[in-house]
């Protein structure tokens, strides 16, 4: 069902491992790595323009900062009135508070796709020989005999820290023991950590005037986002590979949030002054008279003709 994110992902991986290989030999661990290195490229890539746009609209929501406090003072009582003044409010000066979503949306099939992939190289219960003569998907079976030859380091690059032994031994080639695993996965997971952590940080600060309860959650995030990542990388069977998408995902979007920021810096997105709105007029008592401004002056002139009268 799912083939349809397979294939694509499967095909580039393929594409950059033709690429490496014919310059690091068709089994080089190497090769592999850089192939997984640039499928994040690739995807990030294409979601540059996405990644803009949220990055652009985070800036006009930290310049509309005073309007939207302004906003949530009027309609506290009011929550579909606040999220239509805030809609157009961010309508007006070319923005959304959703835009540039799908960025981090977009990918979540891609990091399923490819934990597929991965995991489809050696399949539990049988031997090299038996993965070796299975395509998987985009990949023909030499080039899963290749993947399974491949060594980072010294750990093959689908394997994680608690695979059965049973399974190490189907990779074929040199003897893989959960001692050289670990060693690729401890600083790959820890370094993926960091990543996540810097990258959630800067965002954090490049988005400001939240509500206090989004607010409390985006100041918890950076440091529970890393701690999941370094608990899935340890605990779960995340394969190397995949920690090397995750930490070059961090490290790639640390960096592109650096650029941008910077580009965005150069050219600041116009907001004009806050208009000045003025306090809602409260309606008359039922049977009370309506006060006018001319009624007010008519009296005062009145009274003035009056007191000119009791002077003659």
């Amino acid at each position: 069902m799912l083939d349809v994110l397979y294939y694509p992902v499967s095909l580039v991986m393929r594409l950059w491992h033709d690429l490496f290989a014919a310059l690091l030999g068709p089994t080089s661990g190497v090769a592999w790595a850089l192939s997984v290195v640039f499928l994040v490229l690739t995807v990030r890539a294409l979601l540059l323009r996405p990644a803009w746009t949220r990055m652009r609209a985070a800036r006009i929501t930290r310049a509309l900062a005073p309007q939207l406090s302004a906003l949530r003072e009027r309609h506290r009582s009011d929550p579909r009135a606040l999220a239509a003044a805030t809609t157009d409010l961010h309508r007006r000066h070319g923005s959304s508070p959703v835009a540039g979503l799908g960025t981090a949306l977009l990918q979540i099939p891609v990091f399923v796709a490819l934990l597929h992939v991965l995991r489809s190289f050696n399949r539990p219960g049988l031997s090299f020989e038996q993965n070796a003569m299975i395509a998987n998907y985009a990949f023909d079976p030499d080039q899963v005999a290749s993947f399974l030859q491949a060594r980072l380091f010294g750990a093959p690059l689908s394997a994680w820290t608690a695979m059965p032994a049973e399974q190490l031994a189907s990779f074929g080639g040199t003897v893989v023991t959960p001692g050289a695993v670990a060693a690729v996965v401890v600083p790959l997971a820890v370094l993926a950590a960091l990543a996540t952590h810097l990258s959630m940080r800067f965002a954090r600060a490049e988005v400001t005037g939240q509500p206090a309860g989004v607010a409390r959650v985006t100041a918890v995030l950076p440091w529970v986002a890393p701690a999941a990542v370094l608990a899935g990388g340890l605990l779960f069977p995340v394969p190397v590979a995949l920690l090397l998408y995750w930490t070059t995902g961090g490290v790639a979007t640390l960096v592109q949030q650096v650029v941008l920021g910077r580009m965005l810096d150069r050219r600041p997105p116009s907001v004009p002054e806050p208009v000045p709105v003025a306090p809602p007029v409260r309606a008359p008592r039922p049977g009370a008279r309506p006060v006018t401004r001319s009624a007010g002056r008519g009296r005062g002139r009145r009274g003035r003709r009056t007191g000119k009268d009791r002077g003659r």
